[in-house]
């Protein structure tokens, strides 16, 4: 469904370091410049960082979450970590089982420098 997402940045460095940290737990490599932007390239997808081009700050949106798929919830766990050592806080519930009868997902939240809302996602099989 999705081409690509792509977040505002303050700081671009201090951003591409954290993306870089928590991305390469889940297998995504290092983001590649171009220009005033870093993109994060994967086989399903590319996640990109930019300061916004009308020169006002970087905000994050109320109410927004981005899910990155983690193969196991120890990846979802290394992912927080990650997060958490490169400027990024925690945020929701510590890192764990969550779900109804039948849907069992391992979550890991986070906020990135800037205050995105990011979440590390692994489905349990039943």
């Amino acid at each position: 469904m999705f081409s690509h997402v792509m977040v505002g940045t303050s700081v671009l460095e201090k951003s591409r370091q954290f993306y870089d940290a928590v991305l390469g737990t889940l297998g995504i490599g290092p983001g590649v410049v171009n220009a005033n932007r870093f993109f994060y390239r994967s086989p399903t997808g590319t996640f990109g960082i930019t300061k916004p081009i009308n020169g006002e700050s970087a905000c994050h949106g109320n109410g927004s979450t981005i899910a990155l798929h983690a193969n196991s919830p120890a990846q979802a766990d290394a992912f927080h970590a990650a997060g958490v050592a490169h400027g990024g806080s925690p945020c929701e519930d510590p890192p764990g089982l969550r779900g109804s009868p039948g849907v069992q997902m391992y979550l890991a939240y986070l906020r990135d420098p800037d205050g995105n809302k990011l979440c590390a996602l692994h489905r349990v099989p039943r």
